[in-house]
């Protein structure tokens, strides 16, 4: 028994086996959703993108956007991004254009094609909004209540890499 289980006190324990756990169900839950989008778009026939690749288009949706506002927002890592935005242009789910005022940077919107895949993630949410719902597994004040803890979270971890404490 390490020193600092020793003088834990048994809530304390219990706080951080519900963090632990929270944590892993974070994770498992983001592993489960690309399935859940790789499967629809093998079920449709589109086998060309991946599942985070159909995200992307879905969260840049009707916007035209550069990559940097799409991790400034918090949806993606540098390279992955840059990646995953090169690839769905050079396929045809996206237009690219340089800035006329910074030519360092590109903007993206999505093609028709885009479109339809963007559409196609929002159909396959829209139906598990209305399953969710149907079947009471989780009720308006429900998810309100899972967004305002995740929102939580999110802002103390931004703030500990930000180093502030």
């Amino acid at each position: 028994m390490s020193m600092h289980s020793a003088i834990t006190k048994p809530n304390e324990a219990s706080f951080m086996g519900q963090y632990l756990e929270a944590l892993s169900l974070v994770e498992r839950l983001h592993r489960l959703l690309l399935d859940v989008i790789k499967d629809e778009f093998e079920r449709v026939g589109v086998l060309e993108i991946n599942a985070v690749q159909a995200l992307l288009l879905f969260n840049v949706g009707e916007n035209e956007v550069t990559a940097g506002e799409l991790k400034s927002r918090g949806y993606y890592q540098g390279s992955n991004v840059s990646y995953n935005l090169k690839k769905l242009v050079d396929m045809g789910y996206m237009h690219h254009q340089r800035c006329e005022i910074d030519r360092r940077s590109v903007r993206v919107k999505l093609t028709e094609k885009g479109r339809h895949v963007s559409e196609t993630v929002s159909e396959l949410f829209e139906r598990h909004a209305e399953g969710l719902e149907k079947k009471a597994v989780l009720t308006p004040s429900h998810i309100d209540e899972i967004n305002t803890s995740l929102r939580r979270v999110e802002r103390y971890w931004t703030d500990q890499i930000r180093y502030i404490y």
